[in-house]
């Protein structure tokens, strides 16, 4: 057993093996926030119908939740390095659980009652606000109880939480929001919130020996000091892990166009019923929980991070084009094939998340991972307040060739912000 994981906690003896009980409180606090922040928008289509919204209406609803966790992501990191990675957590999950099942008291449509815009919009940024400690906590607690060689397939299995709860909310909400309603939508994502907080109380602890573990020493590592270890200071000044921030915020745009928007596409251009809609967005929610996984393992195996995370822009921008080329075809393209294009783009545009996460917490280190992951995530939700805030005059502009055009335009703009391999 490797002793360095070895530590006393609250009188417990934990062992090398708790660190998977670690992660698995990670991916079941990514995935119930995530069934949330990924799954409310598949119900876009029973949303605008229920709360009488036009796209644009929409589009602020939908976005409120991004711009919610936005404004939270850097303050919950520094938290997180300042208090721990147990007390965020649980206060976070907590919060996000009362405030959904709050909603599902006051803010769903009736029959005599429809909630305004601002009142849902205020309510799914609460929901942000509060979930936004989700992504800094459990990603500081891996890092923390995982090492070198482990770290990329550790986060990417993280990572698969995002597209695993975006695909119980595809597969569970727009049945629960076309046949129950939201409270129902609402109330099932605060019992998904409600229980990796309890697994967070029973299994979530921070090694006292996190502050004396060396980052990575993997290309990308910062300074070395005289004693060897990397020199410790602020990710807020460190204009690599900004780059590489950035990066990532920036290369999230196109898979929150997918996220937010493809169930509207498919229902007004494809003509696809529930089942269609649920379908598919499960299937881009379960291929990209299997190539998250893949691509953490295979780079670690072969130490190439920064050259799969440049490789995956192009992909992505590939992936995007060809969908904008079927989509230019009109129905005189299969409407199969346009499904097929949606499923790939939003897979190869997902597939790169965990390798990301890594190599930003590696270059930061272990104890200032939580700020470097809350710097990426606030730039990821605030892309993902304004792609569903512009897409619909994007779409109202043009149409779904350029908007799916844009998308992959975005996706190869990040090649340059990536470091290149060494």
């Amino acid at each position: 057993m490797d002793t360095r994981y070895l530590v006393t906690t609250q009188g417990k003896t934990l062992g090398a093996s708790h660190r998977w009980k670690v992660l698995t409180v990670g991916v079941a606090a990514n995935a119930g926030f995530s069934a949330a922040a990924a799954g409310i928008p598949t119900t876009a289509i029973w949303m605008r119908t229920g709360y009488h919204f036009d796209n644009a209406q929409l589009g602020v609803a939908l976005g409120a939740t991004g711009l919610g966790i936005a404004l939270s992501e850097l303050p919950w990191g520094l938290a997180t390095d300042r208090f721990g990675d147990r007390p965020v957590l649980i206060a976070g999950m907590l919060g996000t659980a009362l405030a959904l099942l709050s909603m599902a008291l006051f803010v769903v449509p009736t029959a005599g009652s429809i909630p305004a815009l601002p009142v849902l919009a205020a309510a799914m940024a609460l929901v942000g606000l509060l979930g936004g400690s989700v992504n800094g906590s459990s990603g500081r607690a891996i890092m923390s109880w995982f090492k070198e060689g482990e770290r990329g397939i550790a986060m990417s299995i993280r990572q698969t939480a995002v597209p695993l709860g975006g695909g119980i909310g595809a597969s569970l909400l727009p049945w629960l929001a076309s046949t129950h309603g939201f409270a129902a939508v609402y109330s099932a994502l605060a019992l998904l919130c409600a229980v990796p907080a309890a697994f967070a109380i029973r299994w979530l602890h921070e090694p006292p020996n996190m502050a004396t573990t060396s980052p990575t020493t993997s290309a990308g590592s910062g300074p070395a000091t005289k004693t060897g270890a990397p020199a410790q200071r602020s990710p807020l000044r460190d204009m690599q892990i900004w780059r590489v921030a950035v990066g990532i915020g920036v290369l999230c745009m196109p898979q929150f166009a997918i996220l937010t928007f493809a169930t509207v596409f498919l229902h007004d251009f494809g003509r696809l019923g529930t089942a269609g809609i649920s379908t598919t967005m499960a299937a881009v929610q379960l291929g990209a929980m299997v190539m998250r996984v893949w691509s953490g393992r295979h780079t670690d195996r072969r130490g190439n991070r920064r050259g799969y995370l440049r490789g995956s822009t192009v992909v992505a921008a590939a992936s995007f084009a060809a969908l904008a080329g079927a989509v230019a075809l009109g129905h005189a393209a299969p409407i199969a094939s346009v499904i097929g294009l949606i499923v790939f783009a939003g897979i190869c545009v997902s597939a790169w998340h965990g390798v990301a996460y890594a190599e930003l917490a590696s270059l930061a280190g272990p104890a200032r991972a939580g700020t470097a992951l809350g710097m990426a995530n606030t730039i990821v939700y605030v892309g993902l307040f304004l792609v569903p805030l512009s897409l619909p005059h994007l779409l109202a502009a043009s149409s779904w060739t350029m908007v799916w055009f844009a998308a992959g335009f975005v996706a190869l703009g990040v090649y340059p912000l990536f470091p290149r391999a060494r």
